[in-house]
């Protein structure tokens, strides 16, 4: 269950208030990729991204190093420099016991969402059901 207090919903409702980039599903894609690696640099991410995306729209590499920004100012991911390599410096971003605990929210709305989205699909299946018994039954 999300920690931060909703003040539409209140603490208790798992809502998507506040819950950053929610437009396009960034920052949880962002979150679990970097769970599942370990670490990455923003590049490789871009890479993956759209292959995990949770919805069809197009997440453009400015969206994904203005989330990274804003996780870490947050405590979520930290960053440093990677130089050791050939090539160019390279930014190495990791997840923070914090933004663990902050893809569990994540999972946690997402989760109240999905539920949420069947129950509307359902509803809306069901209407358009019964319209079509009703017009049958009155031909």
């Amino acid at each position: 269950m999300p920690q931060r207090v909703c003040r539409r919903h209140g603490k208790d409702y798992p809502c998507t208030c506040a819950m950053g980039n929610l437009y396009r599903f960034v920052e949880p894609v962002v979150l679990l990729l970097l769970k599942q690696k370990g670490h990455s640099y923003g590049y490789d991410l871009s890479g993956e991204l759209q292959a995990h995306a949770l919805t069809d729209a197009e997440i453009e590499r400015a969206a994904l190093y203005r989330t990274l920004r804003h996780l870490e100012a947050n405590g979520n991911v930290v960053s440093e420099w990677e130089t050791d390599k050939g090539g160019p410096a390279r930014r190495v971003y990791r997840l923070t016991a914090q933004g663990e605990r902050h893809l569990e929210e994540w999972a946690a709305v997402l989760d109240h969402v999905s539920k949420s989205m069947a129950r509307f699909v359902r509803q809306a299946r069901s209407s358009r059901r019964r319209r079509t018994v009703r017009a049958a039954a009155a031909g």
